[in-house]
Order: structure tokens, then C-alpha cells, then sequence
């Protein structure tokens, strides 16, 4: 949103150009094209049935602020995936999202559309026009496309706390069924034994490893080691 403002480029051509990209990396590197690739912009429908299940049931509620939060005491599970205390999810919680929350746990599911951000950012809904939280739009699109259980859930070791262990409270909270029978997590690429990242500006590209000679299956082989 922050670039669109800034370029003028809209967010759908931004993303699009990303998307080829990555895209364009899988196929150097020899990787199967996926089955199905949603995008979240063409599933806000779904996460608004699935944050009104939550609110039906009692896992959710509007803030005063006009943010719809997840009540995370509602599920005393809550970070089983991660193995957390409830100390150490509140000392890891986004406090900052709403000042209006129950608990400091609570993560937010529908945010309003704030002064700054354009009109194609956002969307219709129940309370009001504004755009999901990140973690809904995951649990909405598997279960649109995979079903209430699926088998193998994977994704980096850095999204098991609170990406995935939120996907699992909102998703199990609206269907009363398990999401996920496996969690698979991969490790992170290190340079110089830190974790690569864009924070902390010690990151390269596919492309650009590429580029400068690297074999498409080194590279691979490189990953796969982790």
C-alpha cells in the first residue's frame, strides 16, 4: 500500500509484477508449477463468512476502534503448535494493532480502512470498509480450496509463531475440526550465521545468484541441504 502511494502504480499491478517474478525463479530452478494459486484479494467473500462464524460463536468481537479481533482465551489450546506459554504469546503479541483489545493476545481479523490508504486497498463488509488481517486470508483459501482437513501444512520455521498458530485458532474455531494433520517447517537460509532477511539488508535473489553464474541445481541442492 505504502509503494502504491508512493509510485502511483496500483497495488494489483505491483503485486503483479512480483508474482511473475517469483514465478519466473520457480521455473529456473526446475519446480513443478503448484495446482492452485489463489490470490486473497479474490477470497474476501470467504474470510467475511468465516470472521462472522467466529463472532457467531463467540470467538471474536468488534472492537471499539472498528477492528474485529480474535479472542485468543476463547481457545485454551492456544499455542500448541509452538509450545508457548501464555506469557510469551502476550510478550509476543502485536499490542500495538488495537487499543481496544479484551486480551493483549488477541490479533486482529478485519482492520478499518484507515484515512491514508486508496479505495482499491480495501473492501465492503459487515463493519464497514476496510481489508483482513493476514492470517484470515490463509485460513479461508485452504478451506475454500482443500477443505475443512488437509493433510500437510508447511511453511518457514519463522511464521510457526503467530501466523500458523492463529491460522489454527480461527480456523479450528469456525469448523470444530482439526486444520492440519502435519506441520512441516522449513529453516532459514543463513549468510554469516544470521538469518537473511530485507531488515537486516544482507539478502540476495534467486535472479540475481543466477545472473552471476550459479547452476540452477547447485543452488537447489544449496536449499535443500537445510
Amino acid at each position: 500500500i505504502a509503494r502504491a502511494l508512493e509510485t502511483g502504480v496500483s497495488i494489483a499491478d505491483l503485486t503483479a509484477g512480483s508474482t511473475q517474478d517469483y514465478l519466473d525463479d520457480l521455473e529456473a530452478l526446475c519446480v513443478l508449477p503448484v495446482t492452485n494459486q489463489p490470490r486473497a484479494t479474490e477470497f474476501i467473500g470467504e474470510m467475511i463468512v468465516m470472521i462472522q462464524t467466529l463472532i457467531e460463536k463467540g470467538h471474536a468481537y468488534c472492537a471499539d476502534d472498528g477492528n474485529v479481533l480474535f479472542h485468543v482465551p476463547s481457545m485454551p489450546d492456544y499455542g500448541q503448535l509452538s509450545r508457548r506459554s501464555q506469557d510469551d504469546i502476550i510478550a509476543g503479541a502485536r499490542v500495538e494493532v488495537s487499543s481496544a483489545k479484551r486480551d493483549p493476545s488477541d490479533f486482529v481479523l478485519w482492520k478499518p480502512q484507515k484515512p491514508d490508504e486508496p479505495d482499491h486497498a480495501t473492501f465492503d463488509s459487515p463493519w464497514g470498509r476496510g481489508r483482513p488481517g493476514w492470517h484470515i486470508e490463509c485460513s479461508a483459501m485452504s478451506k475454500a480450496i482443500l477443505g475443512e482437513v488437509f493433510d500437510i501444512h508447511a511453511g518457514g520455521n519463522d511464521l510457526i509463531f503467530p501466523h500458523h498458530e492463529n491460522e489454527i485458532a480461527q480456523s479450528e474455531a469456525a469448523t470444530g475440526q482439526e486444520l492440519a494433520r502435519v506441520w512441516l517447517h522449513n529453516g532459514m537460509v543463513n549468510v554469516g550465521g544470521q538469518k537473511m532477511s530485507k531488515s537486516l539488508g544482507n539478502f540476495t535473489t534467486i535472479r540475481a545468484l543466477l545472473e552471476s553464474g550459479v547452476s540452477p541445481m547447485t543452488l537447489r541442492l544449496f536449499v535443500l541441504q537445510a
